[in-house]
């Protein structure tokens, strides 16, 4: 399985993948984020994966030949998708039927986030295997491919379009850990990029397990906590009538007791 997390906020944008991959009984690590910095103020672009590997390979090297050929980058972020999408349709048609035929599915969801030059702000999108895409919006401003259950009540809690990248980062950080705490196939190293609004460029990072374990207890820690200093008054009603009924079980036992004598 795999985590992949998008993140759009005012200020940017934030994708976090982990970098384990599965293979029948083999465990290898790869990257799952490509980077596209373009020079002359054309913007950039980073692409998130998830699905199979052998698809997800296949679909980049065919777009990196794609992006190497043209005179000029794409000007509008739809249309680099519109581009991925196309790979990721022409890859379908060479290597789909093949691998029904060998009981696989054909597999690839792809967040594409970024700016270039003519985009009035940073989108981020979602590709679906058929090669259609919908922009995620304001309203959810992230979206998870891949091992999607563990990390979304702490972003659902927490996370709004009007917050800071940083605070994003950290949100996604923590929604990675809950993944890799529950998911045995979502692990460290975890790669990061960010994208701040209107930078034309991409800053990337790679964390260990090492260098976040200090978080993730901080945590675990400070969740422990919280739970005891929750109200308690509405447990206490429960335990108070628990009491009541074991008095009255009690009392019935002495009462049966006392007849049977």
């Amino acid at each position: 399985m795999t985590f992949c997390l998008g993140i759009t906020v005012e200020d940017g944008l934030v994708g976090i993948a982990d970098t384990r991959i599965m293979s029948g009984n083999v465990l290898t690590t790869a990257p799952k984020i490509s980077c596209y910095n373009f020079e002359n103020s054309y913007g950039a672009f980073f692409m998130m994966t998830s699905g199979l590997r052998s698809v997800r390979d296949k679909v980049m090297t065919y777009l990196d030949e794609e992006i190497s050929l043209m005179e000029e980058p794409h000007d509008r972020m739809f249309k680099a998708v519109n581009a991925i999408s196309d790979q990721i349709r022409t890859v379908a048609r060479e290597d789909k039927a093949y691998l029904e035929e060998n009981g696989l599915q054909f597999n690839m969801h792809v967040l594409v986030g970024g700016q270039l030059k003519n985009d009035a702000e940073h989108q981020l999108y979602l590709i679906y295997p058929e090669g259609n895409w919908v922009i995620i919006t304001h309203g959810t401003p992230y979206h998870i491919i891949g091992e999607s259950g563990y990390g979304k009540p702490v972003l659902d809690r927490t996370l709004k379009y009007s917050d800071k990248i940083s605070f994003a980062l950290k949100i996604g950080c923590l929604a990675f850990d809950s993944t890799r705490i529950s998911a045995s196939d979502v692990d460290f190293p975890v790669d990061v990029v960010l994208y701040y609004k209107d930078s034309n460029k991409l800053v990337e990072h790679r964390f260990e397990k090492n260098d976040l374990m200090e978080i993730s207890t901080w945590w675990q820690e400070k969740l422990r906590s919280l739970v005891y200093e929750l109200p308690s008054e509405w447990i206490d009603n429960i335990a108070s009538q628990l009491t009541s009924v074991q008095k009255k079980n009690r009392s019935a036992k002495k009462s049966m007791s006392g007849k049977k004598n």
